[in-house]
């Protein structure tokens, strides 16, 4: 379970709030903290005051995979091949066994033909199924995906749902626009002005959105998935 307990940073107030393990979609309109919420789950930011506890541990000490919506600001290494390598070269991974994981990764996620190419000569899609295959490759217990899929056409995205939460990771936690993934998820939160309006499975949640303010402005016309 993952807790949170007073929670104050820049917009958001979360006084509590309980993730259980699985698929957890965040919503919420422009500036109501979703990149903030993420950043703090993820550990790249800490708490001004509050606590968050990832099976009561601080998120620094959970191993974390980490998608950005713009993927060219994690990049560290030019080439493809040794960005997806980095995570395992850094656990000190034998060479033959890094080389295996990446490429049998890369098959996963259809990027095997991009494994010798710079990373900045890729597309936007391009780098976000780098960046999605990178996180994967630590073998994370919480990936978190800041709208990544911003970047993906349909048939990609349908492709990678699959791969998502098959390779072993407890948490996860996705910021998107999407509606199927959104309503394909096991939980949904809902972030207004910094502030958890909504929580809980997306057919209990959805049909306190439709028509209301806190809906996404690309969703407004949209009707409530079915239960």
């Amino acid at each position: 379970m993952i807790r949170i307990s007073d929670l104050e940073y820049g917009v958001l107030r979360i006084p509590a709030l309980s993730i259980p393990e699985g698929h957890t979609a965040v919503i919420g309109r422009n500036g109501s903290g979703k990149t903030t919420f993420l950043r703090l789950l993820s550990g790249l930011v800490l708490p001004v005051t509050g606590e968050i506890a990832i099976d009561g541990r601080p998120p620094r000490s959970v191993e974390t995979g980490w998608v950005d919506e713009f993927p060219d600001r994690n990049m560290l290494f030019p080439l493809v091949r040794d960005e997806i390598a980095a995570p395992l070269r850094f656990r000190g991974m034998a060479c033959r066994e890094v080389e295996f994981c990446i490429q049998s990764l890369a098959h996963q996620t259809d990027i095997l033909h991009l494994l010798d190419r710079p990373f900045t000569l890729l597309s936007g899609g391009e780098k976000a199924l780098v960046a999605l295959t990178t996180s994967l490759a630590g073998g994370p217990e919480l990936l978190v995906l800041d709208e990544f899929d911003s970047h993906l056409d349909e048939k990609t995205i349908s492709c990678i749902r699959p791969l998502i939460g098959g390779v072993g990771q407890k948490y996860i936690v996705w910021c998107t626009q999407n509606m199927d993934l959104t309503k394909d998820a096991d939980y949904l939160i809902v972030l207004h002005e910094g502030k958890v309006r909504h929580f809980g499975r997306p057919e209990e949640v959805f049909p306190h959105l439709i028509g209301s303010c806190l809906y996404p402005p690309s969703w407004r016309c949209l009707s409530a998935p079915d239960s």
